[in-house]
């Protein structure tokens, strides 16, 4: 009997331990922004999938490859020129449609700040950030609404939250409040304000007076910065004002997931803590020094070893050490977390050059120099 009791204890025991160990790895996770962590790389295809999409190039499309939106069936893309011009390409980038309603008529948008997809509904929504407007077409640019936003409001960053609502980011600088909201993808009233707690406002902007022209300043901001960063079914809010970053459910509820350290309430120059991408083990955010140099330590939390880490990330489909830059483009969505563009003619040459391998060496063989770029997707792995 002794024994039996004995067992039982060691049984209490070992399932303690394993819900400690959950629970631990499930933490709130405290990252020191002034320490030194010590250097890991990693190679892009062992913690993402990775989809190469070549965009169709004619005399109609020619695009930059500006990526705004991925679907089950279409991409949606422009050019970096605010041009007006909006591509529509199916999933393997064959060319299906160009949108252009750039004016000033009340169907028309003055530019497109940020456009977002709305996969389900076939809806694209254009917004004209200083026009404070959110118009509305279909797939195919036939106009079906406009949305009017606040005129103290300056909505840049905007994702398809849900089949009524955006979530979306004021980066207005004279805003001292709450930046984040819900807004209605029907007539963009505020539907829900986000309260992230802090003491005083904090911004990542740097502001220089024009000593040529008495009242004109210039603003540069690094650009590795963004406040909302889709996770899987959920989004990560940064709130540069406060030392945590939360998840934003889809329920509305709010939880915390990283807590810098110092608090940028008590550090100057600043340095900022911000999400670039997060994978189900692997958080990865950069530190940005508020100077003139934005000085920018790429770092990665690894919540298996539980551990932080100086990290790189590089492109196994090239033969020597490419680095794939995980924080260079917005996020599209909770599935692709991250992508870039890859100009035709540096594939060319690498491919000319036997630098490449896999499918993207396949892809630059049949690339001209003035093709339309290649489309490189990295999406979570599926299990």
């Amino acid at each position: 009997m002794k024994n039996v009791y004995f067992i039982l204890i060691m049984l209490l025991l070992v399932m303690t331990g394993c819900e400690d160990n959950k629970q631990s790895a499930d933490e709130l996770i405290t990252v020191d922004v002034t320490a030194k962590y010590p250097y890991k790389e990693l190679i892009l295809q062992d913690i993402m999938d990775v989809e190469y999409i070549p965009l169709e190039t004619t005399d109609e499309f020619l695009c930059m490859g500006s990526l705004w939106g991925v679907g089950k069936n279409v991409i949606v893309a422009t050019n970096f020129n605010n041009d007006g011009n909006i591509f529509i390409f199916d999933r393997k980038g064959k060319a299906l449609k160009k949108i252009n309603r750039k004016g000033q008529g009340n169907e028309e948008y003055s530019a497109n700040s940020r456009i977002v997809l709305d996969d389900e509904r076939g809806e694209i929504f254009v917004n004209s950030c200083y026009a404070k407007k959110i118009h509305v077409y279909d797939l195919e640019g036939n106009f079906k609404r406009v949305l009017p936003t606040k005129t103290d409001f300056e909505l840049y960053e905007m994702y398809n939250f849900d089949q009524d609502n955006l979530i979306c980011h004021d980066t207005f600088r004279g805003n001292n409040g709450q930046s984040f909201m819900l807004i209605s993808k029907q007539d963009g009233s505020i539907t829900q304000e986000i309260t992230i707690p802090f003491k005083e406002k904090k911004n990542i902007y740097i502001k220089i007076d024009d000593k040529n022209v008495k009242g004109q300043y210039m603003v540069y901001s690094p650009q590795a910065q963004h406040p909302i960063v889709p996770y899987f079914d959920e989004y990560i809010l940064t709130e540069h004002s406060a030392d945590t970053l939360y998840r934003y459910l889809p329920d509305h509820t709010m939880k915390p997931l990283i807590a810098r350290t110092p608090s940028i309430q008590s550090m100057n120059p600043e340095v900022f803590l911000l999400p670039s991408l997060f994978t189900d083990r692997y958080y990865f955010m950069v530190a940005i020094e508020k100077t003139m140099e934005f000085s920018t330590v790429n770092l990665m939390y690894d919540k298996q070893e539980r551990a932080l880490y100086k990290c790189n990330v590089h492109n196994g489909d090239y033969t020597h050490k490419e680095q794939a830059y995980l924080n260079s483009r917005r996020p599209i969505n909770g599935d692709i977390p991250s992508w870039q563009y890859l100009e035709a003619a540096d594939l060319a040459r690498d491919y000319k050059r036997g630098r490449l391998k896999g499918k993207l060496k396949e892809i630059a063989s049949q690339l001209s120099e003035d093709d339309n770029p290649v489309i490189m997707l990295m999406k979570h792995k599926q299990k």
